[in-house]
């Protein structure tokens, strides 16, 4: 077995082995992107032949994360998106001037995809996203990161991108997900509306032939098992019922959070606001969060500060030096 709370410099697919099966709470975690970056590293991800190849090895990745998975277990995944024909790879001179001539090679002969023309969007996610539906995942949902202040774009025949996908898998088809834990605040316009007397409102009929009465103004319900495993600390009522009334409402699946820029790295990393609610609300306090692409060391950092524990792999150990000094180093909690 692996020591908790630690980065450890090797490949995760053979990292993940020493894991015992169930004994993972939730995966929280970004690939490297296809045919974006040389990471200077034997054995990385990303520089695949072709597009097919990168699918195919990050279900490879996955069905061994599902294994160390509790049965309740979700993922977390990041991925973002190419154009066919992109040459980003190359002209980023971090990677053209200090990557190795086999990497650019490859960089230079994957970029048109088999099936696809030049300039076609590749559809990266949902192309690693089905793949993994058909291993056996549950894909329960995407997520739109979007970025209100997104890289610059010099093009004059689309719009800037300002998204990236997460999506959320589980291993099985009943998974703990805290809602509450990551619940927002409602609108002042709907404190407003519902702050209304429900007896005295007229209501509307949306629906022809509705028998039941008019629809009123009220409050969302919360909790109950299907959101939550603590479902009598809740008033989640049914039809006919009172319930209290709670200025909050379940997170939506837009999630406008800001880039981040982290000048000890030199590769993009996810900000940390970014994935506290997948942590929050796929990891209990004190279970353990999995990173296979650990990077700058982001996913460890907020699972600290969160109070839960952490398991990362990461192949190049500059890396896992810039994590411990810039992001583990502040963290003075330690759950174990």
């Amino acid at each position: 077995m692996l020591e908790m709370n630690q980065i450890h410099c090797m490949d995760c697919i053979s990292g993940m082995k020493y894991l015992e099966s169930e004994s993972i709470n939730c995966c929280v975690t970004s690939p490297p992107y296809w045919n974006l970056r040389d990471y200077k590293v034997d054995e990385q991800i990303g520089l695949e032949e072709n597009l097919n190849l990168y699918v195919q090895k990050l279900v490879e990745v996955f069905r061994e994360v599902r294994r160390v998975l509790r049965p309740d277990g979700t993922l977390w995944l990041n991925l973002g998106d190419s154009y066919s024909g992109s040459w980003r790879g190359m002209n980023d001179t971090k990677t053209s001037n200090k990557g190795n001539k086999a990497s650019r090679d490859v960089l230079k002969k994957c970029v048109i995809p088999e099936g696809l023309k030049e300039k076609d969007l590749c559809g990266v996610p949902w192309r690693v996203a089905f793949a993994l539906q058909n291993d056996g995942w549950y894909l329960r949902q995407d997520i739109i990161w979007a970025k209100n202040n997104p890289m610059p774009e010099s093009v004059r025949d689309r719009c800037t991108k300002s998204h990236e996908y997460i999506f959320l898998l589980s291993k099985s088809a009943h998974y703990y997900f805290d809602a509450e834990a990551i619940a927002e605040p409602v609108t002042e316009s709907t404190v407003k509306r519902l702050s209304q007397n429900i007896e005295l409102q007229t209501g509307s009929s949306r629906v022809p032939r509705k028998d039941n009465g008019n629809m009123k103004a009220v409050a969302p319900r919360y909790g109950g098992k299907k959101y939550t495993t603590n479902p009598e600390v809740f008033n989640r009522t049914k039809s006919g019922n009172a319930y209290e009334f709670r200025p909050m409402r379940n997170k939506r699946s837009v999630w406008t959070v800001s880039t981040q820029p982290f000048k000890e790295a030199h590769f993009a990393t996810y900000p940390p606001k970014l994935i506290e609610p997948c942590i929050l609300a796929g990891c209990p306090h004190g279970g353990v969060v999995l990173d296979p692409f650990m990077g700058s060391g982001t996913t460890a950092m907020v699972a600290l500060q969160l109070r839960r524990n952490f398991i990362g792999f990461e192949l190049n150990p500059d890396y896992i030096e810039i994590a411990k000094k810039h992001r583990l180093a502040s963290v003075q909690v330690r759950i174990v």
